[in-house]
């Protein structure tokens, strides 16, 4: 279900307001999380236990590792836990490709595995796996509340397309979090800013951009190759920040605070530069959970 589309903005979005302000202060994340399986079955139902499943091993082993501290069982648990979220996300989305070089290299007819990609897969994964790595370095602690800890990762918001949050920048709006009129202001009109990059901007731009790329390679000269490589590189930009502006603006209607995932990033003047403004809170997953503790 996308954010843009009729089914989000007039029947999932204004029930989802209506059920969540309308349940008592202990049951909101409760409510956050039966509307979130809603949303993500909307489009995917046979991979909503896949997520549960996710979610589930998650919670165990991060409670494991939360009463074994400094043991080789905590070590032991951790690995575990990865291997896990690691293989799973690895099976789905690049058995194919895995499969289809493996018979390409060695000439060999294998049948198509067709094995579709679950929506959402590497952003849920990717915050199962920084929750379980901090609560094995004790930066944060383990989530006794099941309800609690699915909402945040199935949290419909960044579900699809980011930011990705860190359970230590919510863990104190996961467990309690007020919201005022100002909040539900701010979050529509970031959530309306960036509807408009999407629908009025990026699509627009995707039009040109397909149109240029269907013509025949005869037909396409310097400018125009330059108007659909152009309209191309903004679309990325305007559809991706885009969505992240509306989950940025969801999260804020419903009382969280998500942290910023684009900031400019074509004024950059290096790839270094582009990296850290460019899909923020992927460059910092990556920097803090896989660069550092590799020696980076």
């Amino acid at each position: 279900m996308l954010f843009s589309s009729a089914a989000f903005l007039y029947s999932f979005l204004p029930l989802t307001i209506a059920v969540y302000f309308l349940m008592p202060r202990r049951l909101k994340n409760a409510a956050l999380l039966l509307m979130s399986l809603i949303f993500y079955a909307w489009g995917e139902p046979r991979y909503v236990v896949l997520m549960v499943l996710s979610i589930t091993q998650g919670y165990i082993f991060a409670r494991l590792i939360g009463k074994s501290r400094g043991t080789k069982k905590a070590k032991a648990y951790l690995i575990i836990s990865l291997v896990l979220s690691l293989g799973m996300l690895g099976v789905f989305k690049y058995a194919n490709f895995f499969a289809e070089s493996f018979a390409a290299v060695f000439g060999l007819k294998i049948a198509a595995l067709n094995i579709a990609l679950p929506i959402g897969i590497s952003f849920y994964t990717f915050q199962l796996i920084s929750y379980v790595i901090d609560v094995y370095r004790a930066d944060v602690e383990p989530q006794r509340d099941y309800v609690a800890f699915a909402a945040y990762i199935s949290m419909f918001p960044q579900l699809i397309a980011g930011p990705i949050v860190r359970y230590s920048d919510v863990a104190a709006e996961i467990k309690q979090r007020t919201v005022t009129t100002e909040d539900i202001a701010a979050g529509l009109r970031r959530f309306c800013f960036g509807m408009g990059k999407k629908v009025l901007i990026a699509n627009t731009l995707a039009y040109t951009a397909d149109k240029v790329f269907a013509l025949d390679s005869a037909a396409i000269n310097a400018p125009i190759a330059w108007l659909g490589a152009v309209c191309y590189l903004m679309q990325i930009y305007f559809d991706f920040s885009g969505y992240s502006d509306m989950a940025i603006g969801l999260g804020r209607i419903l009382g969280f605070r998500f942290s910023e995932n684009f900031n400019y990033p074509y004024v950059s003047t290096s790839i270094t530069e582009f990296w850290r403004r460019w899909h923020i809170s992927l460059g910092s997953w990556f920097r803090d959970y896989l660069y550092i503790p590799l020696g980076g």
